[in-house]
């Protein structure tokens, strides 16, 4: 059977559909094209004619409509205005075959032109680079608390947990005899984590980043920067804070206070919200899980995840959601 353009909707992107897409945007290209990691969209270094290579991404068709693409690049480009180490999208002569508006088409899809930057994932081992990083996110998120998304999603237990979790027990990939089991703990740990919510009481809303994690950080010897804003949304500012933390709990906690004193230089954080980082983890844990499932028909995922068909994985992820239920239950005793 031939995949449609839903189960394989990148297969039409060839070398030279690339090539002619960023000649379409101004930029010649000498031919050369290297695939960058990445599962949601698809990236490509582009070498360039008498000048630096470039990276386009091309983004997954459907995912985002025009207008929260354009909210996520003149986010980036605020943020750079702001002399922020953000790497913002090139801005390009949209019109003719390219389309019209604020996000650049070409052969069908939508993408983004960046300058190339290097730099390797930052390992965060001891205080200053934490309090770098603390500085960097209080700037991020003084900028972001300045205006509001209108287009980008809005993080909430039911969007990330509860959406998450209907979407799996109605599809066909959890083997039947965890299916009950895997029911009832997401039911139990969606039920603590809204409670938890609920307790926070009225929480304070801004642009985040929303997937801050080490991989979408790159650290040169000025810094770190951040090379990707495609899931940039409307969320607590601890969000961008929890996933740079790593070890034992002790050590998380040792790790957030040395980020909270950089970060205080230029943004405030509400103490509740340190409450959310457990709730926020199990969130996290299961949007994952969906988030695979929703793009299992894109031939990259299972060649990138062959164990998440498997019935192991479903039993391992059942026994980390029920530990996750007893550290956040924990937390309350």
């Amino acid at each position: 059977m031939i995949p449609t353009a839903d189960q394989a909707p990148f297969a039409n992107l060839s070398p030279d559909l690339i090539a002619d897409a960023v000649e379409a945007a101004g930029f010649p290209s000498d031919g050369r094209i290297l695939a960058l990691g990445s599962y949601e969209n698809r990236v490509f270094q582009v070498g360039l004619e008498e000048a630096d290579p470039v990276v386009v991404k091309f983004y997954r068709p459907g995912r985002w409509s025009d207008a929260a693409i354009a909210e996520e690049h003149a986010f980036a480009r605020e943020l750079a205005a702001a002399e922020i180490p953000v790497i913002a999208p090139l801005e390009l002569e949209i019109g003719g075959e390219l389309g019209e508006g604020a996000v650049a088409v070409f052969g069908g899809f939508r993408f983004a032109v960046y300058p190339r930057r290097g730099g390797q994932w930052p390992e965060l081992g001891n205080e200053d680079d934490r309090q770098w990083i603390g500085r960097f996110l209080g700037r991020i998120h003084a900028v972001g608390s300045t205006r509001r998304f209108e287009h980008r999603p809005r993080l909430s237990p039911e969007a990330m947990g509860r959406d998450s979790v209907e979407y799996l027990l109605d599809g066909d990939l959890i083997p039947e005899y965890i299916g009950h089991r895997y029911e009832q703990v997401t039911g139990e740990l969606l039920d603590l984590v809204e409670s938890r919510f609920e307790h926070a009481g009225t929480l304070r809303y801004i642009r985040i980043h929303g997937d801050c994690h080490r991989n979408n950080v790159l650290w040169t010897a000025a810094g770190p920067h951040f090379v990707d804003l495609d899931d940039c949304m409307t969320g607590p500012a601890i969000q961008d804070l929890w996933m740079l933390l790593a070890g034992r709990p002790a050590e998380m906690r040792e790790q957030l206070a040395q980020i909270l004193e950089g970060y205080s230089k230029f943004a405030e954080m509400d103490p509740i919200e340190g409450t959310l980082i457990e709730p926020l983890r199990a969130l996290r844990m299961v949007h994952y899980a969906a988030w695979l499932a929703r793009r299992w028909h894109d031939p990259a995922f299972p060649k990138a995840f062959p164990w998440f068909g498997e019935a192991r994985f479903w039993e391992r992820h059942v026994a980390e959601l029920e530990e996750q239920l007893s550290a956040i239950d924990a937390e309350d005793n």
